[in-house]
């Protein structure tokens, strides 16, 4: 990677971390999430990913509908399992 690139890509992180934009392009999303741009082009081709194609070649992605995406399936800590397990215990009683 060069020193070009490697400020094109920092100009991109910089103006994602801004928080201005709601929607992003496929090299934006990837600098984003941090998944790489095959990885990313699989998912959406596969229909994972919500994404937009509004001229059927160019790929984006809604900010917010991305984070609801990266967040889905969401696990739960080992403390908030306890927690559940106590109330739960204490309201059988």
């Amino acid at each position: 990677m060069d020193n070009i690139e490697i400020q094109e890509k920092l100009n991109r992180i910089e103006s994602l971390l801004l928080g201005t934009k709601q929607v992003l392009t496929l090299e934006e999303a990837c600098d984003y999430t941090g998944i790489s741009r095959s990885y990313l082009y699989k998912l959406t081709s596969a229909g994972i990913v919500p994404h937009s194609k509004p001229n059927g070649k160019l790929i984006f992605f809604d900010i917010n509908r991305l984070n609801e995406w990266l967040l889905q399936n969401n696990r739960k800590s080992k403390a908030e399992i306890k927690g559940e397990a106590l109330d739960y215990v204490l309201k059988k009683r």
